[in-house]
């Protein structure tokens, strides 16, 4: 059945009327009909069942029904990313929505070789991926900011899974015994941390350094790569 995020209060008899985009793609694309039936959901409420009963593909209308799945929340887990190349951005955000993240914040490092990212276009990637992938929640996309500045505000509870290109401990033992609660992991642009910033950054007392590897990854596949094995060893993959 078709999923779809709305911003609405939702509860039983609420009428709902998506955007133009969202109608256009229920009546125009998958062909929707009076009597047909979504699920809806709005990271507050739990996920519901609604009916169209106005099928305009410029403005339709659903009526929410009964609710099907309560509220629930993934793991405190942020993805700190470098700024990179469009279209691995894009990919980076749809996989950190399909891997449970709960926000992904951008950061501008000293070798990061991209200046400005479409944050709009890379909320509107994980709303799409958190609709494919049957998460009750979307994860929030923050607007680049300086490492430096991240760091200096950095909340101390929250730890930190550094990967660092020039070296660490393996991920999986040095997360080995780790509990959930508030996580971060850092990866950095294709050009690597400069020797400063990776001293600051091994340098906090929240912080785990790691390494990906023997190989030289990609921005793309280190992140999807870090957030796998951490799900793995701290998140929701555990059972």
């Amino acid at each position: 059945m078709i999923r779809l995020f709305v911003n609405d209060e939702l509860k039983a008899g609420a009428p709902i009327a998506p955007g133009m985009e969202a109608s256009r793609y229920l009546i125009a694309v998958m062909r929707l009909a009076i009597g047909s039936e979504v699920l809806l959901f709005n990271g507050r409420d739990g996920e519901w069942r609604a009916t169209v009963v106005d099928p305009d593909k410029r403005r339709c209308r659903l009526t929410v029904g009964s609710r099907v799945r309560a509220q629930e929340t993934g793991p405190d887990l942020t993805l700190v990313m470098a700024l990179v190349k469009r279209g691995r951005l894009e990919t980076i955000i749809e996989k950190a929505a399909e891997l449970g993240a709960a926000r992904v914040q951008l950061v501008l490092t000293r070798r990061t070789n991209a200046d400005k990212a479409n944050v709009e276009r890379l909320q509107a990637i994980a709303i799409e991926a958190a609709e494919q992938t049957g998460r009750l929640d979307v994860p929030e996309i923050l607007p680049p900011v300086k490492l430096s500045k991240l760091i200096e505000a950095w909340d101390s509870t929250r730890r930190l899974m550094f990967c660092d290109e020039t070296g660490g401990a393996p991920v999986l033992q040095a997360l080995s015994g780790a509990e959930g609660g508030p996580w971060a992991i850092l990866i950095g642009p294709e050009g690597g941390f400069d020797p400063e910033e990776a001293e600051r950054l091994r340098a906090m007392d929240c912080a785990s350094v790691v390494s990906l590897g023997p190989r030289i990854l990609r921005a793309d596949t280190a992140a999807i790569s870090a957030m796998t094995l951490w799900q793995a060893s701290v998140g929701d993959w555990r059972g």
